[in-house]
């Protein structure tokens, strides 16, 4: 009899510990669901809800994208082989272009200082007026060499407060020291530059959040989301965007739809804290401009 007593017992208290796993094992499925959402999109922005712009066939290989005084009613942008500026106002089908160079690698593109500065792969930069930027044939651009070093560069964006460009490598030797390094200039009322500092990227921060561990983070555009003091840096690569705070510590890694985002290449923002992300079209896809517009919170 006693026996029976305690086996029942026994069976409660089993009963009782398996009703608290099961509900210990909801509680974490719930908790860790919520956190994977919050992960998926910055403040402000739904990233699965763009509104898409097809580009023109000559912009299949868009780039860098920029506005101007944060203004919308004209896009600026640039392509892989070319060398010409583009502008023309988002949803329009008729674009203008201008050349400025022989064909060559131009990754993106940034307008500041009443100057329009290109950056090449090789981390040359080429800058010309703004008020030249509708002449058919650009004149008297000026070719900036050697200020960079070697390495592959294809994110580039400019501060219109305090005429500063600030230039973030893709592909270099600090690599195996897991960080990716930026270089800062100060831009000349003649359009050429001067050093003004630099900055690095905790690469290993990256990999932790994104769960990529070789070849995660490979920077191809960057832009200053004036309305938080956060960095926005897009990566090809992998797919993700990368959020830091001001002095450039990672704050959050959000991945990119690959059926949205075909190869994002460039980012901005515009004076309404609307962001926009350039993908490069394909044989069988046009390349596009995404905007997201910002909300609130």
């Amino acid at each position: 009899m006693t026996r029976f007593k305690i086996d029942k017992a026994m069976r409660k208290g089993i009963t009782f510990i398996i009703v608290l796993l099961v509900f210990a094992g909801i509680f974490l499925g719930i908790s860790c669901t919520n956190k994977s959402v919050v992960g998926t999109n910055p403040k402000g922005y739904d990233l699965s809800k763009p509104i898409k712009y097809n580009m023109h066939i000559n912009l299949t290989e868009i780039s860098g994208i920029a506005f101007r005084h944060g203004k919308s009613d004209s896009l600026y942008a640039e392509e892989d082989e070319n060398g010409k500026v583009y502008y023309f106002k988002l949803g329009d089908k008729k674009i203008s272009e201008s050349k400025f160079a022989k064909s060559g690698d131009y990754e993106d593109i940034a307008i500041c200082n009443n100057y329009v500065i290109i950056l090449r792969s090789d981390g040359s930069l080429f800058s010309f007026p703004f008020n030249q930027v509708r002449n058919k044939q650009i004149d008297g651009v000026k070719k900036i060499k050697d200020v960079l070093p070697a390495g592959e560069y294809e994110g580039m964006y400019a501060d219109e407060k305090t005429n500063r460009l600030y230039i973030l490598c893709k592909h270099c030797s600090d690599e195996k020291n897991k960080i990716t390094t930026g270089y800062i200039f100060q831009l000349q009322t003649d359009g050429s530059v001067k050093p003004a500092g630099g900055f690095s990227i905790n690469v290993k921060i990256i990999e932790q959040l994104s769960g990529n561990k070789k070849g995660a983070f490979r920077p191809s555009a960057l832009a200053k989301n004036e309305n938080t003091n956060e960095w926005y840096i897009v990566s090809s690569v992998k797919k993700m965007l990368v959020v830091t705070d001001a002095g450039w510590n990672v704050k959050n890694v959000y991945p990119l739809n690959s059926t949205l985002f075909n190869q994002p290449e460039g980012i901005a923002f515009d004076n309404q804290h609307n962001l926009y992300i350039s993908n490069e079209g394909d044989l069988v896809s046009a390349g596009n401009v995404l905007k997201f517009n910002y909300t609130k919170y």
